[in-house]
């Protein structure tokens, strides 16, 4: 089936109704000892107790299995535990990790913090490195870490020719896909053995619920399943029962936002006070040719460079725009601005304005577009008035 079928079917049982009812238990009570001693042969089988999931929580994973193509999906409660147990799970003390210099921060504050604290050294790499990453794989290598497009400056990566090098040398990649989710990038099938989604993102797509997603290969599944129920990490059945309610529009929202993304990109792209647009969708990105390669659409998530340096000129832009809204995360269903702060060690990115973060919604592009016009004439306003002796 593809995967718009699959988005509506996953994790849905023939009879009954038609939305998984919330499955709310901490205890779970057996009919005789020998079935719950047989319980015990393995915690993730079925239902034995409330923190390794209910039948909500076991429906999400099997939707969510099936929009991968994966092994076996596992729930987790934000993106960041999705990242996190990830890594553990895949590296150990004295060993390294392959860290894209593009990732999400969250990402690189816990490689340069806990997971150091474990003994585990971080290398950042040049995003776009591609093959030649085999040059920094050595005896100590645990896992190679990508993300692609990268975060607020988006960078594509060239993840079969990644997973290649990784591969011969027996080394797991991990990609956090949640830009593109599995509809516009099938990470497994180009080479990752983990794949990893904020679902907070897209997939729930309502911007009302926290959620991580974690697809692997079978020689993955259960090295981080086990790391998620050691660290204690539960996933609620009333969030499991959203997620699963925003997956079944995830096709049409998110193609919406492909289209009205890639308008509104184009748009600005021509208008004075914008020095760059930063879109993998655009021609004349450095990213693009891996984008058309690899990716079959783009999010709503991209960058533009406004030609302003001065915190007056940014907050006359920003404070100006009324349908985008400031605040942090992405991929609801509303449209969003911030200011893109980032760290790089391994790939400078020169700015010659400041980089703004936007997120197109699913209002009409023609009103954003409206709004983004009102806030480039008060930038224009706010550089004049500083020009002024």
């Amino acid at each position: 089936m593809k995967k718009d079928t699959l988005l509506v079917h996953g994790g849905r049982r023939s009879s009954g109704p038609v939305n998984p009812p919330v499955a709310r238990a901490s205890t779970i009570l057996f009919d005789d000892l020998a079935t719950f001693e047989a319980s015990r042969a393995d915690r993730f089988s079925g239902l034995r107790y409330g923190i390794h999931g209910t039948d909500t929580l076991f429906a999400l994973e099997e939707a969510v299995t099936k929009l991968e193509g994966c092994h076996r999906a596992i729930i987790v409660p934000s993106g960041l535990a999705a990242i996190t147990c990830s890594i553990i799970a895949a590296t150990k003390p004295g060993g390294n990790i392959l860290v894209a210099d593009t990732v999400y921060g969250p990402t690189r504050a816990f490689c340069n913090g806990l997971l150091k604290r474990m003994g585990v050294r971080t290398i950042y790499y040049d995003p776009c490195i591609n093959s030649a990453i085999a040059e920094l794989i050595d005896e100590n290598t645990c896992a190679i870490y990508c993300e692609t497009p990268g975060s607020l400056t988006f960078e594509v990566q060239d993840i079969p020719a990644i997973a290649t090098a990784a591969h011969e040398r027996e080394i797991p990649v991990i990609v956090d896909n949640t830009w593109a989710t599995p509809l516009f990038f099938d990470a497994l099938a180009h080479g990752a053995d983990i794949s990893i989604q904020a679902a907070t993102k897209y997939l729930c797509g309502h911007s009302d619920v926290m959620m991580g997603t974690v697809a692997t290969t079978e020689k993955w599944w259960r090295p981080i399943r086990d790391t998620v129920a050691d660290l204690g990490f539960s996933t609620s059945p009333d969030d499991c029962y959203l997620a699963l309610r925003g997956m079944r529009t995830l096709a049409p929202r998110l193609r919406q936002q492909h289209t009205s993304g890639l308008e509104v990109a184009t748009w600005l792209r021509k208008q004075e006070g914008i020095l760059r647009v930063i879109h993998p969708g655009l021609q004349d990105d450095p990213g693009h040719g891996l984008w058309q390669r690899d990716f079959t659409g783009a999010s709503g998530l991209f960058g533009i460079e406004l030609a302003t340096q001065s915190a007056h000129g940014l907050a006359a832009f920003i404070d100006t725009l009324s349908l985008f809204g400031l605040g942090s995360s992405w991929g609801g269903y509303e449209s969003l601005v911030i200011p893109a702060r980032f760290e790089r060690l391994q790939r400078p990115f020169h700015l010659r304005g400041t980089l703004v973060r936007l997120h197109v919604g699913l209002e009409d592009p023609s009103d954003l577009i409206a709004d983004l016009a009102c806030a480039l004439r008060a930038l224009e306003t706010a550089s004049a008035s500083e020009q002024k002796p």
